[in-house]
């Protein structure tokens, strides 16, 4: 889940499409009466529908809550924003018809504007039939319940909008002598308005419409009573001369590539986004079987964390070569750009029990961490490795040339390895236990590199020596002949 503003948790309400403004209003006063009897909350600031300045593209099923908080010190119970988070999502989930979404304003635009959805990650299945999409999409949507890790799920709904249908019958009309011209004037007259003439105040102009009185086309039964004439002179109703029926039609038609699709939402809380993703396509997999032509799409925040897992893969690889390059070039000698190179995994293996101690899930942040505890490690064995063999040539007439070495550099070499990764460890502190806005970046990226270098640090200290003398061991035979 992105990164909540310490003072603030936004969230959003999404309700069906065909609800009214009385209603969704009601709902509105619902939520924010349940979210102010939060000790932690201090007030709450509602919109329904799009804003002021129609920059959102949105109707009255959408309301956004804005729930300001009091500063953390302050509140009681002592829970963290997740543990609050959690509780405002059971107490909310009793509303029927209602499905939230906690995120940030700017991220859940972001959001919006890579998918095209109001969700940190989406589902979408493309194709041509509304209903039967729909179908399948509920059917995804029971299986994502029961997925750990998944929250804030609901299904985007293209269909639900209550249409009236009026389908002329052409014998009867040509029996009672009705054009059908005369009955869709007076259909559209009636229920939606006719413009009859143009109003003009100054350089304004305005169009007078003619429509029934609503007591008129208030329900099924008034509209059906219409009276529509005749080419004898008289009225016939259109019941009489058409069939009329109440059918679920589609609201909103969701188009991505010139392709209709369905969809749905939801986030990601207390468990990694990949392995998440991947446990829910497994299950979706052995559930769903489209038909031809339509085709299944796991879209948003994983959609982007595949391209940079991707590009990552790419840098790691190329990040080590170019640095075992520039050993080789630096020491000219395979075997000694293979030893300093050894950092590296005792590096990595510090990293990921960093992320498994803090219980912190993998992400590109920590895959950028790695990257530059590489730098860092590989640092610290460049010092070694030319102090050990620096001390060769100044202790040749020991009994123990090899050793002596050794010995007298990691003497010599203990400040400045300590010095080199606790001064990284402690600046990078504040970050690793941070909580604040931005802190989702950076915080994987300080725990990998802190974690790296402390067990770098004692690896070179304590193993990396008795790499180099086994590496070196033919200094000390060729010394005893």
């Amino acid at each position: 889940m992105p990164e909540l503003d310490e003072g603030s948790i936004y969230m959003r309400a999404q309700m069906p499409y065909s609800i009214s403004l009385e209603k969704s209003s009601q709902i509105g006063q619902q939520i924010r009466d349940a979210l102010i009897e939060f000790p932690q909350v201090t007030k709450v600031v509602a919109q329904t529908g799009r804003p002021d300045d129609g920059t959102d593209v949105a109707g009255f099923y959408n309301n956004e809550f804005n729930v300001m908080l009091l500063p953390e010190d302050d509140w009681k119970p002592k829970i963290s924003k997740e543990e609050l988070i959690d509780e405002m999502n059971k107490r909310l989930a009793s509303i029927p018809g209602v499905d939230l979404n906690f995120s940030q304003p700017i991220s859940d635009n972001v959001e919006e504007a890579v998918s095209g959805v109001k969700g940190a990650i989406c589902m979408k299945i493309y194709g041509d039939s509304l209903d039967y999409m729909e179908t399948q999409v509920q059917k995804v949507y029971e299986i994502l319940r029961h997925v750990d890790g998944i929250a804030d799920l609901g299904v985007i709904h293209n269909v639900g909008q209550p249409e009236l249908d009026i389908n002329l019958d052409q014998e009867k009309m040509a029996l009672y002598g009705v054009e059908t011209a005369d009955a869709n004037a007076v259909i559209e007259t009636a229920i939606g308005g006719k413009a009859a003439s143009t109003l003009y105040e100054g350089i304004r102009q305005f169009e007078i419409r003619i429509r029934y009185p609503e007591a008129y086309r208030n329900s099924v039964e008034d509209i059906s009573n219409l009276l529509v004439p005749t080419n004898h002179g008289s009225k016939v109703p259109i019941h009489e001369i058409a069939s009329i029926t109440q059918k679920t039609g589609p609201c909103l038609i969701f188009r991505d590539d010139n392709r209709r699709y369905a969809a749905l939402k939801f986030s990601i809380r207390g468990r990694d986004m990949g392995s998440t993703i991947q446990d829910a396509i497994a299950q979706t997999s052995k559930v769903i079987k489209l038909k031809k032509g339509y085709v299944m799409a796991w879209q948003g925040d994983f959609e982007n964390q595949k391209r940079a897992t991707k590009r990552l893969g790419q840098a790691i690889p190329v990040s080590l070569a170019l640095i075992f390059l520039l050993l080789y070039i630096m020491f000219g000698s395979f075997k000694d750009s293979a030893l300093v190179f050894l950092n590296v995994p005792f590096a990595i293996v510090g990293g990921i029990l960093a992320l498994l101690l803090t219980g912190t899930n993998f992400s590109i942040s920590a895959g950028i961490g790695f990257i530059c505890l590489f730098g860092i490690c590989i640092l610290e064995g460049m010092l070694l490795i030319e102090i050990f063999k620096r001390n060769l040539y100044n202790v040749r007439g020991q009994e123990k040339p090899l050793y002596s070495a050794i010995r007298q550099g990691v003497y010599a070499m203990i400040r400045p390895v300590m010095m080199t990764a606790m001064m990284a460890a402690i600046g990078l502190l504040p970050a690793a236990l941070s909580h604040g806005i931005g802190s989702e970046s950076s915080r994987p990226l300080a725990r990998v590199i802190i974690g790296g270098i402390i067990c770098a640090m004692f690896f070179s200290l304590l193993v990396f020596p008795l790499i180099f003398g086994w590496a070196y061991r033919k200094v000390d035979t060729k010394h005893n002949n």
